[in-house]
C-alpha cells in the first residue's frame, strides 16, 4: 500500500516511516502541507496520515482539499497534539477516518493503518 506521511517533526516522521516500512508499505514522506498536496497529485496514495499543525497548509486542510481534488475514497488518519474536541469533530466533518492524539505508539498506528489495508480489510 502507497501511504503519503505529512509531518513537520522530522524524528516523528522518521519514525512513522520505519514502521510502516517494517509492515511493507511503501511511504512517501513530507514536511508541510504544500508538499503534501503535491505529493498527493503526483502519487495517488492509498492512505494519508497527516499531523494536524503544519508549515503552509493545515492537516484539516489538506483533508479538505483531497476530499474536493477526488480523494473522496483515500482514508485519512490525522494526527495531532491537540486533542480538543472541535478540532477533531471538524476534522471528522472534512471527512478525517481516524484521528489519534500524540503521543502515541508506533504498534497502535501500525494496527490502525491494517484497518485500511485491502488484504487485511477482507480477512
Amino acid at each position: 500500500m502507497n501511504i503519503l506521511v505529512a509531518e513537520d517533526e522530522i524524528i516523528m516522521l522518521k519514525t512513522i516511516e520505519l514502521r510502516l516500512k517494517k509492515d511493507g508499505h511503501n511511504v512517501i514522506t513530507c514536511q508541510d502541507g504544500r508538499e503534501a498536496m503535491r505529493k498527493f497529485e503526483e502519487f495517488l496514495p492509498d492512505l494519508i496520515i497527516t499531523d494536524m499543525m503544519m508549515p503552509f497548509l493545515s492537516g484539516l486542510e489538506i483533508i479538505s482539499e483531497v476530499k474536493k481534488r477526488g480523494g473522496k475514497k483515500i482514508p485519512i488518519i490525522v494526527l495531532s497534539a491537540m486533542g480538543q474536541e472541535n478540532v477533531v469533530l471538524e476534522a471528522f466533518q472534512l471527512g478525517a477516518d481516524d484521528y489519534m492524539t500524540k503521543p502515541f505508539s508506533p504498534n497502535e498506528l501500525s494496527v490502525r493503518v491494517k484497518r485500511y489495508t485491502p488484504n487485511e480489510a477482507s480477512v
